[in-house]
């Protein structure tokens, strides 16, 4: 039975008490009854609704799992693949390999290194910072002389600096320094919650008199870390006005740090740019080491140039020069230096999911999830789809209310701050050619793999309307789309196999809309990618199983993911295609769209990086029975209707493949031809394999290269004189394009052909 492929719609509640409540409820459960009958109407529908989807062939269904597949995936270079074999090297869906178990197992182990005085203060924080912290603090700060100066500069002048960065930037470090670098003592923290309206009630201490008249007495420093600021209650330029005088009474000086976001009317704001992390690691290592000898040589271990390449942020630096330190001590193992860029990318979607809703909305929680699934895709996409799961999530947090998305939200900049991602342009495949688009990526590449294994199994509450979100991304009428949706659950199914086969994948596989199964391929196919144990396993019960609809799903797989174990993959098929003919009491019950799928997937096999071996296989079992021979002609001639990057004109796969053997004396000389005159001679095949060869001269007649090695097999071809009389026959009389006259090339084709 297929499962309803969408969630509910929105219903509507008023909140008018309890009734009102009550009512909304019902409405809603008959709103999702209704619409679940709907879907499982539309889902269990004849095969003519099926029909009008235009199911895609296999061969054009993977060339979109090629172009839109993440890149953590390497599901091949679209820019080879399928055209390759005339170049000799040949690339298919099977090659790929993603990041190994130490991303997509079980988490790593997870250890926290404290550094007092690094972090940021807490909401409640308020009191003097130790002089010994500052002492620490300043010998392994880094910063441009040019860049403290002129903060220094302005700091002097007007007591106050707003000072604006992302967090873990080290904004609040260089508050601090800025401070000890003017001599302020002592330096007190304000809690972050003070109001900016009462902000210069802060500053009440009367100035430090000097002792004895004789020494100028110290400045004071304040600093205001991470201050919070609403709609309702913005940091205002009076409001530093004032606390200027005050400050200025006092002869003291305070910085404030806010975030991207803060709300600030009419106030001036220095933009802090964090130093380079190589630099700020060196510095760290200088002051947790015994000679400098040392330290370059920490800094020249592989692990360590692994880590600074993965852009991390300053408060990871920090923690992994003392990492070093101890390293270095004799106090922790190489493993625990190799591990440290994962486990801080991982404690890094820990806070994302585990922080409240005032630090991290829900709906920017929902734009790092998409963001996860369209990794290195357009961002106007994964924002609209962001969207999508966030009504999704206010669903399941509150069933009976109405989902509201904000029509304008925060600026994409920001948004992406949030998630560590960067923004650029690039061209995206589509069906009409590649166009540029505006994309957004994680900085870190590993970003999306931990993020999704951390929400499914970390977040089990959040499963419902992530299921709820696929689905509805397999519904989408964008390749794209529906195969991030694809390599989404196959990510799922890495972590957690046994759930995502029940809650997504199986429901696919056993729907009668092709779309939906189609899906399911490919995610078995990428879930096989990235080491998904027992997909194989699956693929042979369903393809000898009673359901049509899981059996097609296998055929498909087979073709995508069986290239790296052909023989059991092609003994598969020819199973499958025995079993059409077995208990077939009327011919009319003949099941031909499957013995087509069946076909192409030979045909794919054919087209893979395995296609010596597949040929071998063809060739050995051909004379097996009528559904093996059937199978194998029909996958070959399908085969050989393949042209390089799928151009109306480009050079004919199977020829170049052709051309390249007999140059190399390769079997595949000996194997073409041979079935190439298996097809010719059947009386079921003979029309299409003609209809091949015809399209194969009206190339050559734009293509040297192609009349060259078409001139070549056309020889092997003709054995017998009913051989040489159906080839002479189809060069005399073909016509040209739309009517026109005989093309020239099949006249010289023509005399290639030895006479019998």
């Amino acid at each position: 039975m297929s499962t309803p492929d969408s969630g509910p719609d929105d219903p509507s509640a008023p909140d008018d008490g309890k009734d009102g409540r009550d009512g909304a409820a019902k409405d809603a459960k008959e709103s999702k009854d209704a619409k679940d009958a709907k879907d499982a109407k539309e889902s269990e529908g004849s095969e003519g609704s099926e029909e009008r989807e235009q199911p895609q062939t296999a061969w054009s269904a993977r060339r979109d799992l090629i172009d839109h597949s993440p890149r953590t995936m390497n599901v091949g270079d679209r820019a080879r693949f399928g055209g390759s074999m005339v170049g000799g090297s040949q690339h298919g869906v099977s090659g790929g390999q993603v990041t190994g178990d130490v991303i997509m197992g079980s988490k790593t182990e997870i250890h926290q290194w404290a550094l007092p005085g690094l972090s940021a203060p807490s909401a409640s924080a308020s009191g003097e910072v130790p002089q010994t912290t500052l002492d620490r603090l300043a010998a392994s700060f880094v910063a441009a002389d040019a860049t403290i100066e002129a903060l220094l500069t302005r700091l002097r002048r007007d007591r106050v600096l707003v000072l604006s960065g992302a967090r873990f930037t080290g904004r609040h470090t260089a508050a601090l320094m800025l401070l000890h670098r003017l001599g302020a003592a002592p330096v007190h923290t304000l809690d972050r919650d003070t109001n900016p309206s009462t902000l210069a009630d802060e500053f009440t201490a009367p100035a430090t008199a000097a002792a004895g008249g004789t020494t100028a007495p110290q400045p004071r420093g304040y600093v205001l870390a991470d201050l919070v600021t609403r709609r309702d209650r913005p940091l205002r330029e009076h409001h530093l006005l004032a606390a200027r005088d005050r400050l200025t009474a006092q002869d003291a000086y305070l910085v404030v740090t806010v975030g991207p976001t803060a709300v600030l009317e009419d106030v001036p704001v220095v933009h802090w740019q964090p130093p380079q992390t190589a630099d700020v690691l060196a510095a760290h290592l200088r002051t947790r080491v015994a000679d400098d000898e040392t330290a370059a040589k920490l800094l020249e271990l592989p692990d360590v140039t692994e880590f600074l390449s993965r852009s991390h942020q300053l408060r990871e630096v920090a923690a992994f020069a003392q990492l070093l330190g101890r390293y270095a001590a004799g106090e922790v193992g190489e493993q625990a230096v190799a591990q440290f860029s994962l486990v801080s990318l991982e404690n890094q979607v820990q806070e994302w999911f585990e922080e409240d809703e005032a630090s991290i909305h829900l709906r920017d929680k929902a734009f790092l999830v998409a963001l996860a699934a369209f990794d290195d895709g357009p961002y106007a996409l994964t924002a609209e789809l962001s969207d999508l799961l966030y009504r999704f999530l206010q669903q399941t947090q509150n069933p009976v209310g109405v989902p509201e998305v904000p029509v304008f939200g925060t600026h994409i900049g920001k948004r992406l701050q949030l998630a560590r991602a960067e923004r650029y342009e690039d061209d995206e495949h589509t069906e009409w050619g590649p166009v540029t688009q505006q994309k957004a990526r994680f900085v870190d590449d590993r970003a999306s793999l931990v993020l999704l294994r951390e929400v499914w199994t970390g977040h089990p509450s959040a499963r419902p309307a992530l299921i709820d979100w696929l689905r509805r991304l397999a519904d989408d009428g964008r390749p794209l789309v529906r195969t991030r949706a694809a390599s989404t659950v196959a990510v799922l199914a890495r972590t957690d196999l046994p759930s995502a086969m029940a809650l997504v994948i199986e429901p696919w596989a056993i729907s009668n809309r092709f779309r939906h199964r189609l899906v399911a391929v490919n995610a078995l196919t990428l879930a096989h990618l990235i080491d998904t144990p027992n997909i194989p396993r699956i693929l042979d019960e369903w393809s000898k199983g009673e359901d049509r609809r899981l059996r097609w799903v296998a055929v498909r797989a087979y073709a995508l993911i069986g290239a790296e174990r052909p023989e059991q993959a092609l003994a598969a098929l020819r199973t499958a295609a025995r079993s059409l003919y077995r208990d077939l009491a009327d011919p009319d019950d003949f099941d031909r769209e499957m013995a087509r799928e069946l076909g192409e997937a030979v045909a794919l096999l054919l087209l893979s990086e395995a296609s010596d071996q597949v040929l071998a296989e063809l060739r050995l079992h051909l004379p097996d029975d009528r559904p093996v021979h059937d199978l194998t002609i029909g996958g070959f001639v399908s085969a050989c209707r393949h042209t390089q990057d799928d151009e109306r004109y480009g050079h004919p796969l199977v020829l170049g493949w052709y051309a390249q053997a007999a140059t190399e004396g390769s079997a595949a000389a000996h194997g073409i031809p041979f079935l190439w005159r298996a097809a010719l001679g059947d009386p079921n095949a003979t029309r299409h394999a003609l209809d091949v060869l015809r399209e194969w001269v009206l190339i050559a007649d734009r293509s040297t290269t192609t009349e060259w090695a078409l001139a070549h097999l056309l020889p092997t071809l003709v054995t017998t004189p009913a051989e040489y009389q159906r080839l002479g026959h189809l060069l005399r009389t073909m016509p040209g394009e739309d009517g026109a006259a005989p093309p020239a090339v099949a006249a010289r084709l023509l005399t290639t052909l030895p006479i019998r």
